[in-house]
């Protein structure tokens, strides 16, 4: 109970056994590294204590106090020797491949849940915070549990043989070498909380710099139109001179530790060399029990001194896993098999009122529409007006506060027709093109094929060729043209109206543009919007304030 209380930092949300038990989670799925670098340890524990003996053995050989040929006690520690190299490339081995592994999967299962996690509309991290706790906390989590934790047992396993080998040589000598430890625990209770405070300060710092790099990154040609790079780097600046502060006030109670640590240590070993000596002149030992004292004493002051740094560890790993715990306080979507229904589909809207978490006055008020089968319709209003927030209703990225939304399959009056109230299991269903470049990294096909991973070259032309994207095929790669960040290398109108195809692959009965075709010109909206409706099996809804869209629907909804 001491030992949690130590651990508590007044200023976390999270008790020490919530932590405690979080770890204890992560652990689960990483028992094979942790197990085999806890073999491997104790397999070191042995070799180490193995070489104390047999180097005692080959010098006692060799002053003629013990018979035997000293070669053979020599190619005894050879063999022994070779035995620690082997447990170290093992060691080595499992760091880089399942170390490597560990992270990844731990990356990959908090990426899936925040990509799970319900849209509140407003990110409560910036990205680049999120990219720092996902790269710097992960790594320092998983070689707490895949290395430290195992380490320490072999730590204590070599504290404990080397102090009842040194006991079992000399009592005095064991007792008086381990006599300093209760004080360095003493002491470890003001460590603890002071350095859970400095490596908080520290994270977070961190995040921040990362933060405005990313932004930096992202923003580049904002930047130099408006001519503010002297100003973000020196922001840059502001920001990393915090952080340095921040690192050299930890760094100097680090030293401060460090210092009262070692020069302990270092007493207790010239002390223990100070005793031997005595005795060797007194000839009450050999020169071989000398040799095996120093070595004894080394050894069990190696593992005290590794024990002591368990509490920067358990220091770092408490703040890591906190950064990340607050990661999964976001509510998950509900999961489960989506539930698809036959073409075409409506959606009805009733009495929807919604306003964000940080405002008091809806966004929209009582609306009421209904979106019916092979319809299309626009949705036209000011800007702020809730164009775009009716559709994240419609996707059911956020709930309504007051209302219902429906989707439905068949004719609107048929007491038949089987409707549900929109949930993210309902999804599937839609299609969406949201404002701007949409495009990742990677080739055209790549972009493409995240609609339908499935989908043949013949229908990649094919939904092509419906967009007005034609122009694929001049290009010099066709469709494994490499695009960079956001659809580097393509105008934005090429840019939409791939994102455009990539919609259309997805095939599903509602269809919703959010400003899609804001980048094209008139001659190519027009042909592309009469290509994608010339079929009335789908509801298309779109967002807009071109006249030309207007034209193509049956019906238009002012959002005000």
């Amino acid at each position: 109970m001491k030992i949690l209380e130590r651990l508590h930092n007044p200023d976390s949300k999270y008790t020490v056994r919530q932590i405690l038990r979080w770890l204890w989670r992560v652990m689960r799925g990483n028992r094979t590294q942790a197990t085999l670098n806890a073999v491997i340890g104790i397999l070191g524990v042995v070799c180490s204590l193995l070489m104390v003996w047999a180097m005692q053995r080959a010098i006692d050989m060799a002053t003629g106090v013990r018979p035997g040929s000293f070669y053979w006690g020599v190619a005894l520690m050879g063999v022994i020797i070779a035995g620690e190299f082997a447990l170290g490339i093992s060691k080595m081995w499992i760091k880089n491949i399942l170390g490597v592994k560990a992270q990844n999967r731990m990356q990959q299962r908090m990426l899936d849940r925040l990509l799970r996690a319900e849209w509140r509309g407003k990110d409560r991290y910036h990205s680049g915070d999120i990219i720092n706790r996902l790269e710097q906390d992960v790594q320092t989590v998983v070689n707490f549990i895949t290395e430290t934790l195992p380490n320490t047992l072999s730590v204590v396993g070599l504290f404990l043989g080397a102090f009842f080998y040194l006991m079992r040589m000399d009592f005095w000598l064991a007792v008086i070498t381990v006599a300093i430890l209760p004080l360095f625990f003493a002491v470890s209770r003001i460590y603890v909380a002071q350095m859970r405070k400095y490596t908080r300060r520290v994270r977070s710092s961190d995040s921040q710099v990362q933060s405005l790099l990313t932004e930096a990154v992202q923003n580049r040609m904002l930047i130099k139109t408006l001519e503010a790079s002297d100003r973000m780097v020196d922001r840059l600046g502001d920001t990393q001179t915090a952080l340095r502060w921040h690192v050299r006030q930890r760094t100097k109670f680090s030293i401060a530790s460090t210092l009262f640590v070692n020069g302990g240590f270092s007493v207790g070993y010239l002390v223990a060399f100070l005793w031997g000596a005595v005795r060797l002149s007194a000839r009450t030992i050999t020169f071989g029990q000398m040799t095996a004292f120093l070595q004894l004493v080394y050894r069990i002051q190696g593992p005290a001194r590794d024990l002591t740094r368990l509490a920067p560890a358990f220091v770092s790993v408490f703040t890591a896993a906190e950064r990340l715990m607050e990661l999964e306080e976001a509510p998950q979507e509900q999961l489960g098999e989506g539930v698809l229904l036959p073409a075409p589909c409506g959606v009805r809207l009733t009495d929807v009122t919604y306003a964000y978490e940080d405002s008091d006055l809806p966004v929209l008020n009582r609306l009421s529409f209904d979106f019916r089968p092979g319809t299309c319709t626009a949705i036209l209003g000011e800007t702020g007006a809730g164009k775009t927030t009716l559709v994240r209703l419609i996707l059911a990225l956020v709930r309504p506060q007051q209302g219902t939304i429906e989707i439905y399959s068949g004719q609107s009056g048929d007491p038949g027709t089987s409707r549900y109230s929109v949930s993210p299991l309902h999804r599937c269903n839609f299609v969406y093109v949201p404002q701007g470049n949409t495009l990742l990294s990677g080739t055209i096909r790549d972009n493409l094929l995240m609609g339908r991973p499935d989908a043949t070259d013949d229908e990649l032309w094919s939904v092509l060729h419906l967009v007005c994207g034609d122009f694929v095929a001049a290009l010099p790669q066709g469709l494994d043209t490499v695009c960079t960040e956001a659809g580097g290398g393509l105008s934005e109108g090429q840019a939409q109206r791939i994102a455009i195809a990539r919609a259309l692959l997805r095939n599903r009965s509602v269809i919703l543009f959010d400003e899609a075709t804001s980048a094209l010109d008139p001659d190519t909206e027009r042909q592309l919007l009469g290509n994608i409706l010339s079929d009335r099996s789908k509801t298309v809804i779109f967002i807009t304030h071109r006249p030309a869209v207007v034209d193509y629907c049956d019906q238009v909804l002012r959002v005000e």
